[in-house]
């Protein structure tokens, strides 16, 4: 008798124990659901911002760089060889002669022309051509040197620099190799403004000839796209302080015996 009371009052607490232990178990995943959803919700508008916060740095701060380097050099940026101001040296800064399909670079070029204008103009009497010497079937300093040649400037008043192998180096090394601080630059706008930009941030005192820029879509987009990357890395350089790769002995230039 006693054996079937325990029997029937430990069924009885299953039974009533039961339905409590279910709808515990039942409750557990909706409570921690409830502790879940707004933990969750917090990391994706945390995860939100941040991207918002990315995108405006990548948009403003190399707009930010871009617009820097055109406000700050436009009162040295001259459109004709009448304007500009006569200096004894002018650096034309190296691109290659042909495009990658054989054809004339047109940047290229304008800086010719613009060089020689400057000489016939008297506003230079003396020029650096100053570019990449990668290779000895890629040789920007000696074309540029070529080419100024046959346009008309004496080959003993012009100097290579076969070290510009980036703006950087170009003004550069036109102070620390050449020891020239006041001269002109010879490009298209957009280069000579990031020149002008680097030069002068580092106590030169140069102006720039604007050669004409090719007006054709395909250049222009490319181009800019890639003066975009090319700001950034500039103002970097200055704020850091980078140097050029190679400098060596110095070359006065023109020396003091070569005539005005």
């Amino acid at each position: 008798m006693a054996g079937a009371l325990f029997y029937i009052h430990i069924e009885r607490s299953a039974v009533c124990k039961s339905p409590r232990t279910t709808a515990d178990s039942a409750a557990l995943p909706d409570f921690f659901a409830t502790i879940a959803a707004p933990q969750e919700e917090h990391v994706l508008r945390r995860l939100y911002y941040c991207g918002l916060l990315l995108l405006a740095l990548a948009l403003t701060v190399p707009a930010g760089c871009y617009f820097w380097i055109t406000w700050s050099s436009r009162d040295y940026l001259y459109n004709s060889v009448a304007e500009i101001p006569a200096r004894r040296v002018a650096l034309v800064l190296g691109t290659a002669k042909y495009t990658t399909d054989g054809r004339v670079n047109l940047y290229y070029r304008a800086r010719i022309d613009a060089a020689a204008a400057l000489y016939r103009s008297g506003k230079a009497r003396y020029f650096i051509v100053s570019g990449d010497n990668r290779s000895l079937s890629y040789n920007e300093p000696a074309q540029m040197r070529a080419d100024l040649i046959a346009a008309g400037i004496p080959s003993a008043r012009i100097q290579p620099d076969y070290a510009g192998l980036r703006t950087l180096d170009s003004v550069l090394r036109a102070d620390r190799v050449f020891q020239l601080q006041d001269y002109i630059i010879v490009s298209q706008p957009f280069h000579n403004a990031r020149a002008v930009f680097l030069a002068r941030h580092h106590g030169q005192a140069v102006v720039a000839l604007n050669a004409a820029d090719p007006m054709l879509f395909k250049y222009r987009l490319k181009t800019q796209v890639r003066e975009v990357g090319a700001r950034l890395r500039a103002v970097w350089d200055v704020l850091s302080g980078k140097e050029a790769r190679h400098y060596g002995e110095p070359i006065p230039f023109p020396r003091e015996d070569m005539p005005e």
